[in-house]
């Protein structure tokens, strides 16, 4: 076996020492404080992140999502399995994009709310929070609209006979029929689950790992037809592209605002608050 293959037996120097870990069988593990100072550290990075390397990670992030999102439509797509078995499927298809996200390498606007745990520790300010957010989250915007473009133009909606535009259609027509409330409740639990998915990646330097802790988390929000803001915004946007009468700006606005609204809540508030009050804030059980 090649030592630099296995971590159990590369030499013990302190260059291997930068981060104490865990190891329960061939399982890698991270306490959830140290977590949480990993998450803090991170949303540092982010916050003083350069705006190029920024914008680009964006894109690729609302491309990537978008790859999900696609996976999903055809996923769903004459799926006979049953109401409750056929979404649980649709769900595992399209953690494809947070995969690609974490193990690839891009700046989610969703997963990125996490950075409110940096900001709550004092080390990031709120004008490099707000930049981070605004700045991703319409780089994320642009990534998802551009890879909708490419779908359309590519004729994947026509497969099935059309049933995956079809798919597409139904999609988007039930992501405009929500009201405010359901569409910002649904925001805040699929948040949750996104950030959570995020935060479990931290606890594991492994790929293996991080594809375990993606899976369930988001197959969950799927499956339960939770809203997450930049999938919605390649769904809507597939649609329009395909059938403009079927998608209005208002339709748009009316999802958006209360989905983002909501993800900001359920990622911010429910994952990175609540953690930072157990684990860095002064006098925390961290301490």
């Amino acid at each position: 076996m090649d030592p630099d293959s296995d971590p159990d037996s590369r030499p013990n120097t302190d260059a291997n020492k930068k981060e104490p870990a865990r190891h329960f069988g061939f399982v890698e593990a991270y306490s959830p404080p140290e977590m949480a100072a990993k998450v803090r550290d991170v949303g540092v990075a982010k916050g003083r992140m350069p705006l190029v390397p920024l914008l680009c990670l964006g894109l690729l992030a609302g491309a990537f999502i978008s790859f999900g999102a696609m996976l999903f439509t055809l996923t769903m797509t004459g799926n006979e399995l049953g109401f409750g078995p056929g979404r649980l499927l649709g769900g595992l298809a399209f953690s494809l994009g947070l995969v690609l996200v974490i193990v690839g390498g891009a700046e989610l606007f969703t997963g990125n709310n996490l950075v409110a745990m940096a900001w709550a520790d004092g080390k990031v300010g709120t004008a490099s929070l707000l930049r981070n957010w605004v700045l991703v989250y319409c780089a994320n915007f642009a990534g998802a609209v551009a890879t909708a473009l490419m779908v359309h133009l590519s004729g994947i909606l026509s497969l099935d006979g059309g049933g995956v535009g079809r798919t597409a259609l139904a999609i988007a027509q039930s992501k405009q029929s929500l009201g405010f409330v359901e569409a910002f409740t649904r925001g805040v639990l699929a948040n949750a689950l996104v950030c959570l998915a995020v935060w479990l990646c931290t606890s594991t330097s492994r790929t293996s790992g991080k594809i375990m802790a993606i899976i369930f988390p988001i197959s969950a929000f799927v499956a339960l037809g939770f809203e997450h803001s930049i999938a919605n915004m390649y769904f809507l946007a597939v649609a329009w592209f395909d059938q403009p009468q079927s998608v209005s700006l208002a339709g748009v606005w009316a999802n958006l605002l209360p989905v983002t609204l909501g993800n900001i809540v359920g990622g911010s508030v429910f994952v990175a608050l609540i953690y930072w009050l157990i684990y860095l804030r002064p006098g925390g059980s961290a301490d």
